[in-house]
């Protein structure tokens, strides 16, 4: 599937608009928004917030650091590593839409000056070699097939001892994915590797790889956090099911279903450029 296939199944025309109309519904003045207000919506990933900044630790980051983020959606793990660790974030993604929502929910918070938002791919990064202290990629891989590439050109623009955390769902042994799922309608864009393959491909990448997290027992406790609190208080008005458009309530309920069933497993993999 080409590029424009890929950022046509992310757009919805409406995004920033959707995520404004959420938050007057949610009880806030969008007039005087402080960024912790986006945090239910802005992380388009499982266990939100909290993943990110498990995330961000392991990075080991110092402020002025300059951080890449590599699909970075609408902005929100960008936005929480600028103003929790001091660091300037750079994020690329493959949709417009995205982009620019980023930026407009950035100006929205008062965060511009931290955050730089451009249109691009994974891999054909627009980075001078050696740029980087530390990037980082959150459920992005899944709809790139050449991850080679992607490897290499994060380790390419990355300096020398620099950290590198991907966090990715990988293929699993409990079956074919259900769809459709947040990154794919239908499979026809999904690109999934094994653990193992995934490592591999780190290593030829040139990377040595430090730590391998098993994300599912935590991805399991959120997923039944989530089905507590509906029974509780009824359907949250804030989240990324915002950003999915339509089907989001299936592609939510087979994504928890792919992961209880050994179809996908949540990985996070940390390493460095030697």
């Amino acid at each position: 599937m080409s590029g424009n296939e890929v950022e046509n199944h992310y757009s919805r025309g409406d995004l920033y608009q959707a995520i404004l109309a959420a938050l007057t519904v949610a009880g806030k003045d969008v007039t005087n928004l402080v960024p912790g207000d986006l945090d239910p919506v802005e992380h388009f990933h499982g266990r939100g917030v909290a993943a990110t900044a498990d995330l961000a630790a392991s990075l080991d980051l110092s402020p002025g650091d300059e951080i890449l983020d590599i699909g970075s959606g609408v902005g929100g793990p960008a936005r929480y590593i600028a103003r929790s660790h001091g660091c300037r974030v750079v994020g690329i993604d493959l949709t417009a839409e995205f982009c620019d929502t980023a930026r407009r929910l950035s100006e929205l918070v008062g965060l511009s000056d931290k955050v730089h938002f451009e249109q691009a791919s994974a891999t054909d990064l627009p980075f001078e070699d050696g740029r980087f202290h530390a990037a980082y990629s959150q459920n992005v891989s899944m709809n790139i097939a050449d991850k080679g590439t992607m490897f290499s050109e994060a380790h390419r623009v990355l300096r020398p001892g620099g950290a590198f955390a991907l966090a990715e769902l990988a293929l699993g042994d409990g079956g074919p994915v259900i769809y459709p799922t947040p990154w794919s309608a239908d499979g026809v864009h999904s690109h999934l590797l094994t653990e193992v393959q995934t490592v591999e491909a780190l290593g030829e990448a040139g990377f040595e790889v430090v730590s391998v997290t098993d994300n599912g027992p935590a991805m399991a406790e959120f997923f039944q956090a989530q089905r507590d609190a509906v029974a509780r208080h009824g359907p949250p008005k804030l989240g990324p099911f915002i950003l999915m458009g339509e089907q989001a309530k299936e592609k939510g309920r087979n994504t928890a279903r792919n992961m209880a069933e050994g179809r996908t497993r949540a990985i996070e993999i940390l390493c460095r450029r030697g």
